[in-house]
């Protein structure tokens, strides 16, 4: 079951994730959905390009890959960002669980 106004779509083994950013966040994780976007909190400020650095940390140790595999896609200035996350076979337990509830 996917998410309502699916937040990701498949690409062959690229996920494509649309995102929206909350830098400066006390810590770095999944906050659930926010205008159909996951919504990700960033414990990273918003300048210097150190929120998408941080952005990018977060989504490798989350999807267990190494973080040359995430790419952000459009948005690199803005909070709603498209991430491409490279070669992922399927989605990580729990995933869709993340936003079920909401």
């Amino acid at each position: 079951m996917a998410a309502s106004r699916s937040i990701y779509t498949w690409s062959g083994n690229n996920l494509l994730l649309d995102c929206y950013l909350q830098p400066k966040a006390s810590r770095s994780e999944i906050a659930g959905l926010f205008d159909g976007h996951m919504k990700i909190r960033i414990a990273a400020p918003p300048v210097d390009g150190k929120a998408n650095a941080e952005l990018i940390k977060f989504l490798a140790a989350y999807f267990s890959i190494a973080k040359s595999r995430v790419k952000i896609v459009s948005g690199h200035k803005g909070r709603r960002k498209r991430v491409c996350i490279q070669g992922l076979r399927a989605l990580p337990d729990g995933f869709e669980a993340l936003f079920s509830a909401l």
